[in-house]
């Protein structure tokens, strides 16, 4: 008996699974691929080649460490090597400035008065005196005082032993109406002049001076013989005719 519901019919359709294949067009171009001038030499996979059909080689991994990160802590230091070889000697550099003047320094002991440096003579001449040549060395007869025999009665020369500032005196009697012209010589150069003309009376005639002297330096006293007759007076009672000489200050 059948009712008023309706009955629901099942229609069996048969399924149909179309699957797409991809087959190129035989009039569709073949592909082309784009090379650049740094790739790899190889051509490209073919659409039929392995990694086309999807079989791709795994990347290739490579392992990197990053240094700074693992550096330790910095060792103890080593030991000093070997010194090497001085090297060439280079040039002299430039003078530097003048630097700025000192204090005072502070005063020395005082010196050992045993060592005073001094030097001095006076002699003196009891014989007149005529000059017969152009020039004449006045020779001395007498000794006041020569210590240390700096001055040499032979030659009548002063030599310098103690360099540095002497003075120097000669004192002469002029002759009656006759020329008196000497020099006072240091080594073979006229240093200062002693001059009196002819006159009816003798006179005293003195000349000084102060020379800075060196070593073995020489002083002596020089007559001048012009075309008159040069004299100078003296006789055997009284000495007239003296020549002193000292050291003022030595060297330093």
């Amino acid at each position: 008996m059948m009712s008023g519901l309706p009955v629901p019919v099942l229609l069996l359709l048969p399924l149909v699974v179309v699957v797409a294949v991809a087959v190129p067009s035989p009039s569709r171009p073949p592909v082309r691929y784009c090379r650049r001038c740094c790739d790899h030499l190889d051509p490209p996979d073919s659409p039929s080649s392995p990694r086309s059909a999807g079989l791709h080689q795994a990347p290739e991994v490579r392992t990197f460490i990053n240094m700074t990160i693992l550096k330790g802590d910095k060792g103890d230091r080593g030991e000093r090597g070997t010194p090497g070889k001085a090297g060439a000697e280079g040039p002299p550099g430039t003078r530097g400035p003048a630097g700025h003047k000192g204090p005072k320094g502070q005063a020395g002991t005082p010196g050992d008065p045993c060592k005073t440096q001094n030097s001095y003579f006076s002699v003196g001449r009891r014989k007149a005196l005529h000059s017969v040549d152009y020039y004449t060395a006045l020779v001395f007869d007498t000794v006041f005082v020569n210590p240390e025999e700096h001055f040499n009665m032979f030659k009548g020369k002063f030599y310098c032993f103690v360099p540095g500032v002497y003075f120097f005196n000669v004192n002469i009697h002029t002759w009656n109406f006759k020329e008196t012209y000497l020099h006072l010589m240091h080594n073979d150069r006229e240093q200062v002049i002693l001059y009196a003309q002819p006159s009816e009376r003798s006179i005293m005639q003195s000349q000084s001076v102060m020379l800075t002297l060196a070593l073995n330096d020489e002083v002596w006293v020089r007559l001048y013989k012009r075309e008159r007759e040069n004299a100078i007076y003296s006789d055997d009672v009284d000495v007239y005719i003296t020549f002193n000489g000292y050291l003022v200050a030595p060297s330093t």
